[in-house]
């Protein structure tokens, strides 16, 4: 398993929200004590606008590094342009080597699935993972497809993403829940509202459902939103998965022998180090099947 993390990632933010520094702070720590083997690699790739115009209007550009919060849940915070651009730089370096046959997962911030083409919400700027997908089918990957996990939707994701061309957006996600869209599924979206509280087992047949949609599109690339809130002791959603079931999602996702990159999106859960390490070791091709 190779893990694309930038420690100044956590240069930035306040404990007193639930997107914190502390999130990829312990993981980092304990997925380097848990896994001395994975290797660990700091985005290097500087982000033109160029390609953040892949996904992002110029107004929206411009907005990022005016000093005034975007809503309730997304600040103004000095540099957090810069920030949001190292997210997309890890995330564009985790599609060529998914390419490559190589398991990847992004270990950054601030996550991205909620940010629409022209505005930043949700503690998302950028939106990593629409224009990993965007810039994968520019050169030349015929289908990519976004499996998103994350116990809210993404909202950002399936607006830029949508009747583009060789491309598929699947999510499962908390409804009622925020942003309050993905209640039906369109065009190439397709979206599986779950209700807070729902049995494991009725989640878990979402997922399935979800990523055998993913597999049926037969893509070169699957990009996963994954997102660590749909666990039972997330402090801001009401959803009932345990570690074992990220542990599964890692195991399919294995299992469907399709090149892959995951990047971070939610999770807020103090478990959210075991949550990361169940599903990067059941997905990690190197290691025994569980």
């Amino acid at each position: 398993m190779l893990i694309l993390h930038d420690p100044s990632c956590a240069n930035y933010g306040s404990s007193l929200r639930p997107e914190q520094p502390a999130r990829v702070i312990r993981s980092a720590v304990h997925l380097r004590t848990a896994h001395p083997d994975w290797t660990w690699r700091i985005p290097s790739a500087a982000v033109s606008d160029e390609t953040l115009l892949l996904a992002h209007t110029p107004a929206h550009l411009k907005r990022l590094v005016q000093p005034r919060d975007f809503d309730a849940d997304t600040p103004y915070l000095p540099n957090i342009g810069d920030h949001a651009r190292c997210a997309v730089s890890a995330a564009l370096e985790a599609v060529d080597l998914a390419l490559a046959g190589q398991p990847v997962f992004t270990l950054m911030r601030p996550p991205g699935h909620h940010a629409t083409s022209s505005q930043a919400m949700g503690f998302c700027y950028l939106n990593q993972i629409a224009m990993a997908a965007l810039s994968a089918r520019a050169r030349g990957t015929a289908r990519v497809a976004i499996w998103d996990f994350d116990a809210h939707h993404g909202n950002g994701t399936e607006a830029i993403l949508h009747r583009r061309e060789g491309l598929l957006f699947s999510s499962v996600h908390q409804y009622p829940g925020y942003p309050g869209t993905g209640t039906t599924s369109f065009d190439n979206c397709h979206n599986w509202p779950v209700a807070p509280h729902s049995p494991r087992t009725r989640h878990m047949a979402a997922l399935r459902a979800s990523l055998d949609t993913v597999i049926a599109f037969q893509p070169g690339l699957v990009l996963v939103s994954a997102g660590f809130d749909a666990y039972a002791r997330d402090p801001i959603t009401a959803m009932t998965l345990e570690t074992e079931d990220f542990a599964t999602l890692g195991r399919w996702l294995r299992e469907s022998g399709l090149p892959a990159a995951a990047i971070l999106e939610g999770g807020y859960s103090d478990d959210l180090p075991l949550l990361i390490d169940a599903f990067l070791t059941a997905w990690d091709k190197t290691a025994p099947a569980a």
